[in-house]
């Protein structure tokens, strides 16, 4: 069985996927900045500093098959740096292209970049779904940063033969899941009426389990090689429809009030709150034909299997 190292496996993404990868056999290094807590028997964990361009990965990258990169600077919401793109810079795109030029230097054959959607943007029209190979359109410093890396891989890529696959999630949920889409379980736990009764409004959205499943896909498929990919749930939903359906998965009916969405962005707007009605109110669809298409994929869980995954674990505590 191959050797794969996991980057950021101590992120709500890389648990998941470490547990599955060992799942499977894959003899695995997981190097992070601080010991792993709860890795399963048998993981090799070798600390290493923040995630930069002087990082040496040496040993870690020793009989290395397959390297799958999901650590990476994520946004900061209480941004203090002078100029934020500098510092993303410093991690997602210096410290990605030194990783993956050492781990081609080091005879690894492939390299899996978790991306980011924001790559392609921050919205889309109804029914005008992104698609892999869109012009990238990142509006924010974290977005930038991640188009420089996958350009800057691509040129990696293509300097010294290393196999890269780019995979961009969607918003990424599933147990143990915070900020926002913790918050919003906790509205509806609570019974709090929300003002989000009438959005007519459709967001792609990824289980963890299945964007698990793609990557675990992304290690050994041939037709994955040097290829960009969206993936999500392959069901679209408003915000009204995703809370009526988490209410359920909770066992807690949503309280919706059909408050027009043109009223609650032109409130948004007055307080200054314009990004937080983008999520609430915007669109955001992926078109995943090509990732069903070239590599045979299907998401294994349903939308509705997913959320009552993530509402029991979020009633456990």
């Amino acid at each position: 069985m191959k050797k794969v190292m996991l980057t950021g496996a101590s992120g709500f993404v890389g648990r998941s996927l470490l547990e599955r990868l060992h799942q499977e056999g894959y003899e695995l290094v997981a190097p992070s900045r601080t010991p792993l807590a709860g890795a399963p028997v048998g993981v090799c964990n070798p600390l290493v500093g923040e995630l930069a361009a002087d990082v040496h990965w040496g040993g870690s990258l020793e009989s290395v098959s397959v390297v799958i990169h999901s650590a990476a600077r994520v946004h900061v919401m209480n941004e203090t740096a002078d100029d934020p793109l500098v510092e993303f810079r410093k991690a997602n795109v210096e410290g990605t292209v030194s990783l993956a030029r050492q781990a081609a230097a080091a005879g690894v054959r492939r390299f899996v970049f978790i991306s980011s959607i924001k790559v392609n943007g921050e919205g889309t029209e109804p029914g005008q779904p992104y698609r892999a190979d869109d012009t990238p359109a990142p509006q924010d410093p974290y977005g930038v940063s991640k188009m420089e890396a996958e350009q800057a891989l691509r040129a990696v890529a293509s300097e010294t033969g290393l196999e890269v696959v780019i995979i961009r999630p969607v918003l990424v949920y599933g147990p143990g899941v915070k900020a926002n889409f913790r918050s919003m379980m906790s509205w509806l736990s609570k019974g709090v009426p929300l003002p989000l009764g009438a959005t007519g409004n459709k967001r792609s959205l990824v289980a963890v389990d299945n964007l698990v499943d793609l990557i675990a896909t992304c290690i050994e498929h041939p037709a994955a090689a040097n290829q960009t990919f969206l993936v999500s749930d392959g069901e679209d939903l408003s915000t009204t429809q995703l809370l009526q359906r988490m209410g359920s998965a909770l066992g807690r009916p949503a309280r919706l009030l059909p408050v027009p969405a043109s009223l609650l962005q032109a409130g948004a707007a007055m307080l200054g709150r314009r990004a937080i009605a983008q999520r609430l109110c915007g669109s955001l669809q992926v078109d995943i034909t090509k990732t069903r298409e070239l590599l045979g994929w299907t998401p294994p869980v349903s939308v509705d299997n997913a959320l009552r995954r993530t509402a029991h674990a979020f009633a456990a505590g």
